[in-house]
């Protein structure tokens, strides 16, 4: 590469934000080979495909309310999802044919949630963050009332298709793959999506050319809690059955693939293709620890530094509006 094409690479770099994730994830993906001596990294790829697929998922909905500018975060995903899951699971009954009964059951619940949470932002005037870790307090009690702790294992079907592969590729991913795609025609080709950039990168100028600023925050929230409902219940399939705390590592991982992945946290820009990249960095970094040989605690403290850092070299960077 001569002296004049590598400024120019690097500035189609950064008007790439996404490439750096799946960088990050690359290295540190070769750098688990290597502490494993070359051992299985083919099938490294592919767990890494499959538990990423639900922080991709959660990831999404978080993007879009934080897209909407500074302030705006849903905290109550964890609540969400182990909720979701549990009416999911308990809808279906372990039986093939409710599957699709226990998959809207579980939507609906979030639609649920996300109404409640914009009815706490809208109607008592207090920030999102407060009014999702209080609605987070609000669910979780009803989770308690409502599952009993039971858990109830999902149908075989369902079970099976969380597991089930295409070529050593596995259909969540894929599943997961085609629902990225409508979320960027919804961001990019929708009023509704252009309303959210919009609204992010100027609310009172969003305001006054027109756009139902309300609304568009409306439909926000009730989309990310969807997704994070989407979430639950797959993930109970995917783990056997539902639990209250099966959601809770997806707080900060949520926010965390956001802005590793590109998306502005001064709003007003998403990067849908950087959750990806991000997700598999966070899979490949506790995989590096954990071929290591680092024991859970110290694990679950160096994973929680790193995401820190580079939240903290991501963000920082972007300048709030």
């Amino acid at each position: 590469m001569s002296d004049a094409a590598a400024p120019a690479f690097i500035k189609r770099l950064g008007a790439r934000p996404w490439i750096w994730s799946f960088l990050a994830a690359a290295v540190v993906w070769v750098l688990a080979i290597a502490v494993a001596h070359g051992e299985g990294a083919s099938g490294m790829l592919s767990t890494a495909l499959s538990f990423s697929v639900f922080t991709v998922v959660v990831g999404m909905g978080q993007m879009f309310v934080i897209t909407l500018g500074p302030g705006n975060i849903d905290l109550s995903l964890p609540a969400n999802i182990g909720l979701s899951g549990a009416v999911a699971m308990q809808v279906m009954n372990g039986s093939d044919d409710r599957i699709a009964l226990g998959i809207l059951a579980a939507l609906v619940t979030g639609l649920l949630i996300g109404l409640f949470n914009y009815l706490l932002i809208r109607l008592l005037r207090i920030p999102p963050i407060i009014a999702t870790l209080a609605a987070s307090f609000v669910l979780v009690s009803v989770g308690i009332s409502y599952g009993r702790g039971l858990q109830i294992k999902p149908p075989p079907a369902f079970a099976d298709f969380t597991f089930w592969r295409i070529a050593t590729i596995p259909a969540l991913a894929l599943a997961a793959l085609l629902l990225t795609i409508l979320a960027a025609i919804l961001l990019h080709r929708t009023i509704f999506g252009r309303s959210v950039l919009a609204i992010g990168q100027n609310m009172r100028a969003a305001r006054l050319s027109g756009i139902r600023v309300e609304r568009v925050r409306l439909l926000t929230y009730v989309l990310c809690a969807a997704l994070a409902s989407l979430c639950g219940a797959l993930l109970a399939g995917f783990t056997g059955g539902s639990s209250l705390d099966m959601g809770a590592e997806y707080l900060l991982s949520s926010i965390a693939v956001v802005v590793i992945g590109g998306t502005s946290v001064a709003g007003g820009s998403a990067n849908l293709p950087g959750i990806w990249g991000a997700s598999l960095f966070l899979f490949m970094v506790v995989t590096l620890l954990n071929t290591s040989g680092f024991g859970a605690g110290v694990r679950d403290v160096m994973t929680g530094v790193i995401i820190i850092a580079v939240i903290t070299i991501a963000g920082g960077k972007r300048k709030l509006r």
